[in-house]
Formats: structure tokens, sequence, C-alpha cells
């Protein structure tokens, strides 16, 4: 069981090791000369205009205030509240399309939140968040195990999961066969 841990937490670490070294694009705040960092050169930026640069190198460049996160790239309360209504609303035994990204984006959403939460209007607003987002993987999760346990399902439907979904359903599908196997398998046949 613990070596099973193990490789789960592996699979995640991988997938979120790739959203780290991800493109993301990146505006900058002000002009900025040629930076070079650990072997990597990136810049120069001009005022206002769009780069696309590494995850992690964007981080950095953020904290400093040189460049900022576009709107649509960046997880907040709205998006997620958005998330778990169209959740909601899917009729059952259908999921809806989450960015590949999503899960990466969350956790590092909710990490800022909870660095934050010592300020009384940033602990109200991590708590909502964190309601918000237990309401999704718990809706989520639900329909993923009714999935697996379903026929083979379409190349249509497990498009639409993450790769962290896409890790969950596999493995639960390995335990429903075989569990199903064992349950219906006779007698003379053990």
């Amino acid at each position: 069981m613990r070596g099973e841990k193990r490789a789960l937490a592996a699979k995640i670490c991988t997938l979120d090791f790739d959203f780290e070294n991800s493109l993301v694009k990146i505006v900058a705040n002000r002009n900025c000369s040629e930076i070079k960092l650990a072997g990597l050169t990136v810049g120069p930026f001009d005022e206002g205009n769009e780069y696309e640069v590494y995850f992690w190198v964007s981080k950095e460049l953020a904290s400093s205030g040189m460049v900022h996160f576009r709107e649509d790239d960046v997880l907040d309360a709205t998006k997620l509240f958005k998330v778990q209504w169209k959740e909601g609303v899917q009729i059952p035994g259908q999921i809806s399309e989450l960015p590949d990204d999503f899960y990466p984006k969350l956790r590092r959403f909710l990490g800022d939140l909870k660095e934050q939460s010592s300020k009384p209007e940033k602990y109200q607003e991590h708590f909502k968040a964190t309601q918000l987002a237990r309401d999704i993987v718990n809706s989520r999760l639900k329909k993923i195990v009714a999935l697996s346990s379903a026929p083979a399902q379409t190349e249509q439907v497990l498009k639409k999961l993450t790769g962290e979904e896409k890790i969950l359903f596999m493995q639960l599908v390995k335990i429903i066969s075989k569990w199903k196997t064992e349950i219906l398998e006779t007698e003379g046949e053990k």
C-alpha cells in the first residue's frame, strides 16, 4: 500500500513539475534589461508588452514586481465559483472539462490565500475558496468513480479529465476490474 501511495504522489509531483516548467504568458510592469537566471536568459522586457516564460521564472519575476500574470491565466475565487457551478449543473454521468493545469493552479491559489490568512479579510476568502475547492473535488470524484466502474469510456469523456484525474481514473479501473473478476469467479476457477 505504501508503494502505491508513493507511486501516486510521484505521478502528481511529475505533473506539478511539468506545470512549473510550462510556458505562461506574463505582462511586463516596467522596462527591464536582460536577466540571467540559473543558466537561463530572460528579457529584455518592455513595459506593457506580453511575454512567454517558464512558470517558475514568471513566479520569481512577479514576486519582484517586474511582471504580472494575465488575468485570464490566474485562478481566483470568481473562477473557482464558476467551476463549482458548472460541475453542479452537469447532468448525472457527465463531467465538465477542466484545463489540464487546474489543480496546480488551485494548489497555488489556496497556498497563497493560506499565507495571507492572518489578515481577517483573507482568512474568510481562504475559508470560502477551500470550501469551493472541496465541493469541486468531491463532485468530480463521485463522477470519476462512476465513470471508472462503467463500461469502457470513450476518448471524448477521458479528454475532459485532468492529468491528476486520469491517474485516479486508471487506478480505479484496475481496482474495480480486479474486484469484479474476484467477485464473479466461481469456486471451480480458483
